[in-house]
């Protein structure tokens, strides 16, 4: 399909850390801004047992036979689950399974379809400062340097047939102040309907759809992993493919997590792909990357095509301040 310009327009004030992340293909679901300045301490546990530095590329994963990661929350910080500040319980987005899930419980990340459509904005924009202590992060809601499928879904796209996404994208105002110096707390604390947000603008919502089923291996998203909730809001519940740079190891930087830390690609220095079972249990690891500039080893989340994908629980303290 060609590409075509924007064409969707209007300004909404959203997101903060702890709303619910809502991806229900229900025009009505909503993400609510529960306050301007939130600090993810609802729940908290000890991180004496999670392991901060690992050797990665000791596992294999076999894309073809992902794990489901439907309702696995988690009270502690627990690998392969979401330590979550609240459980969803919306509608959630998939209207049915698609082909690509396996008759053994597992999904078949290399035969999801996607939703149609190469749409550019050129009037994307996002902008990363470092004021004081804090890193302020401000966005339009539109992917700078990537594109976006067709939303709403069109009736004759095959994805219609397993996810009738019926939102548009729309411009945003979105403002965060994360650290800019993170430090590791002495308690791992829950992640709300967020975690983050990517080095192009977009919030990087955790890996649940609005009913607690794992979002990455239901909901129909585009080429670039990313899709619209009902406010128009676009976002990603997995790290987009079209942020990555092939070839370069380690992988960069694609994103910051509310807590200050990076959000990384799944490649070491050597090429290796880093797995979920190479990460603790708020899926990071310590190990040598490339921040603000500087070659330094300090401890990072890692983006991957495991649930939870991106952050199980914060390992600094995790603050977001969403203004507009």
């Amino acid at each position: 399909m060609p590409c075509r310009s924007r064409p969707v327009s209007g300004v909404l004030a959203l997101i903060v850390m702890t709303a619910i992340a809502s991806c229900s293909s229900d025009a009505t679901t909503s993400v609510t801004a529960v306050s301007t300045s939130v600090t993810a301490t609802t729940v908290s546990t000890s991180v004496s047992t999670v392991s901060t530095s690992v050797t990665a590329g000791t596992s294999d994963v076999d894309d073809t036979h992902l794990p489901v990661g439907d309702q696995q929350y988690a009270d502690t910080p627990t690998r392969g689950a979401v330590m979550a500040c609240r459980t969803q319980n919306g509608a959630a987005g998939a209207q049915a399974a698609g082909p690509w899930f396996n008759s053994d419980g597992t999904w078949d990340l290399t035969k999801k379809i996607f939703v149609q459509g190469e749409v550019r904005w050129d009037d994307a924009s996002a902008s990363f400062a470092v004021e004081g202590d804090q890193r302020v992060i401000s966005s339009n809601g539109l992917p700078v340097g990537a594109i976006t499928g067709v939303f709403p879904v069109a009736a004759d796209d095959p994805a219609a047939a397993y996810d009738r996404n019926p939102n548009s994208i729309t411009t945003q105002t979105l403002s965060f102040r994360v650290p800019a110096v993170p430090v590791m707390a002495s308690t791992a604390t829950c992640v709300g309907g967020e975690v983050g947000v990517a080095i192009n603008g977009i919030p990087i919502f955790n890996a649940f759809d609005a009913g607690g089923r794992d979002a990455g291996a239901w909901e129909v998203q585009d080429s670039c992993q990313g899709h619209p909730q009902g406010q128009g809001l676009y976002h990603y519940h997995s790290i987009s493919d079209c942020l990555d740079t092939p070839g370069v190891n380690p992988s960069p930087l694609v994103g910051y997590a509310f807590d200050g830390f990076g959000i990384y690609g799944s490649r070491d220095a050597s090429g290796n792909q880093i797995h979920d079972s190479d990460l603790d249990e708020c899926h990071g690891i310590t190990s040598e990357v490339v921040w603000d500039g500087q070659t330094v080893t300090m401890y990072h989340y890692v983006a991957t095509h495991e649930f939870p994908y991106t952050v199980g629980c914060f390992r600094g303290t995790a603050t977001a301040v969403a203004g507009g």
